[in-house]
């Protein structure tokens, strides 16, 4: 449990209702009542009414005011929350009271977290429109990628604060990333810019306590008709941007809420994942439950006629946020977002992230063709993106570029059989089994007339399969076009966004 902090705790009456409105923290100027969501500011002994804050919209976080934690040696207290809007969706800052009075900033972004402190630089920042993405740029002597480059505005705010922008206003955050891990924030709402510095940590790793029970949502005001067919649509997950209408596929917008007005977009050829959407199943010692499902298409750079098709099963665990089970060709994989970014190579052949080399595979341009389920960015059909894949043995690094972000998931090959088993599936196990098991493995005993036999039969199929064009990468698994030709062996991505980044 955090300590107090040394200076003296504030309390007076609010302005606006009289209830009690504390300051913790010395270097806090700002409050928002949480009784009649007065902003109110601190003028030394007095408190002023400036207006009345948006309501907070429901994130379903585990975290609340007054949970505490440890973050190195310092225990901290949360004692204000910033929620912020921007391009991709929606992101909370919370304040963090450190036991020596310094504050601090925990981030949190669909299940995400990045503690950050404020970092004072050796040079002046330079204008946002300098931060070119995709470019490297040097803080303090190290070297950082330019991850994002957007304007964002302020939408809600509680509990007491050292900053508050003005209520939806738009000013510009560049988010810098380094091999290390670490992330660096720029956030232009005043001159000079206010720059932070920090790193992913987990809820454990915080040693949080005070959380709330559950993260689950109150589904009151979360169903609704699909505007498609009239269909009851529920929304299951707080954060969830984008959703499909479990009866006729249509694909729903809920970025601007839900009501009648709902853009949406109807999906033909529905394809069905072999993994329910709703199922539960552990991986990697957490718990895991399939929330969204979509099929992808990769293209070429230099034969855009020449492509290939994969799924993604969009994972969420309460603690742990969101996680990418993907499924191809070349088998099985789960990968989860980076915080930093890795270091290309001048030639882009190789990516260093964490001390650790990946080899470059693959390049491509991949399009989204069929969603099913939810998601917490707004995914769309026909989205584009432009990848790039590393690997080193199993272990695996994957880029995807949109014209506003650069997004980086890591994560590892796991065998069809622990898939099968994690969710339940062992009677289906044929259908989930992929090329992590050699089909000309040989077995104690066996002779080189078997395995002749086998490399025949291969042989024919190969031959049999090659002159066959039913295979339909917009709506199945393939590995090469229809035409039979490619110079590609792989079925699909590393896993990813699809434009789903994060600002943290």
């Amino acid at each position: 449990m955090a300590t107090s902090p040394s200076q003296r705790a504030y309390r007076a009456p609010c302005p606006g209702c009289g209830a009690p409105v504390e300051f913790r923290s010395a270097q806090s100027t700002h409050a928002v009542c949480g009784y009649c969501q007065s902003t109110v500011v601190r003028q030394g002994e007095v408190l002023s009414r400036l207006g009345k804050m948006a309501e907070l919209f429901d994130d379903h976080s585990l975290l609340q005011l007054g949970a505490s934690g440890r973050w190195q040696s310092q225990a901290f207290t949360l004692v204000g929350r910033l929620q912020y809007r921007y391009a991709q969706g929606t992101w909370t800052e919370w304040q963090a009271l450190l036991d020596d009075g310094r504050t601090a900033t925990l981030s949190e972004d669909n299940g995400a977290y990045v503690f950050s402190e404020t970092l004072q630089t050796q040079r002046a920042m330079p204008p946002a429109e300098n931060f070119k993405l995709g470019a490297t740029t040097a803080i303090n002597g190290k070297p950082y990628v330019v991850a994002s480059n957007t304007p964002v505005s302020l939408i809600a705010a509680q509990g007491e604060l050292p900053k508050l922008p003005e209520l939806g206003q738009e000013f510009v955050v560049v988010e810098l990333r380094s091999d290390s891990g670490e992330v660096v924030s720029v956030d232009y709402r005043l001159q000079p810019p206010e720059v932070s510095r920090g790193r992913a940590a987990t809820l454990q790793e915080l040693a949080m306590t005070g959380l709330k029970d559950e993260s689950a949502k109150n589904e009151q005001g979360r169903q609704f008709d699909c505007p498609q067919c009239g269909a009851p649509v529920a929304v299951q997950l707080g954060g969830s941007k984008s959703i499909t209408c479990g009866s006729c596929h249509a694909l729903i917008d809920l970025s601007s809420g839900v009501g009648g007005e709902l853009a949406h977009a109807m999906q033909d050829e529905p394809v069905q994942p072999l993994i329910p959407l709703g199922k539960t199943g552990t991986l990697q010692g957490a718990s895991w439950q399939v929330v969204g499902f979509q099929h992808r298409m990769g293209h070429e750079l230099d034969d855009p006629d020449e492509h290939f098709g994969w799924d993604e099963y969009l994972l969420y665990n309460a603690e742990r946020g969101f996680a990418f089970l993907v499924d191809s060709s070349e088998g099985w994989s789960l990968v989860k977002p980076l915080t930093g970014a890795p270091t290309l190579s001048a030639d882009g052949n190789t990516a260093n992230y964490m001390g650790t080399r990946y080899a470059h595979k693959y390049s491509y341009n991949a399009e989204t063709t069929y969603v099913e389920g939810e998601f917490y960015w707004q995914v769309q059909r026909g989205q584009t993106t432009y990848n790039r894949d590393f690997a080193k043995a199993k272990s695996l690094l994957s880029m995807e570029q949109t014209p506003g972000e650069i997004t980086w998931s890591s994560g590892s090959q796991i065998a069809s059989d622990t898939v099968a088993q994690a969710f339940g599936l062992n009677d289906r196990k044929d259908a989930l089994q992929r090329n992590d098991a050699s089909p000309v493995s040989s077995s104690k005993g066996s002779g080189c007339l078997t395995i002749i036999v086998v490399l025949v039969i291969l042989l024919v199929l190969v031959l049999l399969l090659s002159r066959c064009s039913r295979c339909d990468p917009r709506v199945e698994n393939c590995s090469a076009s229809s035409s039979g030709s490619s110079s590609r062996s792989s079925g699909g991505s590393f896993g990813g966004f699809s434009s789903g980044g994060g600002h943290k």
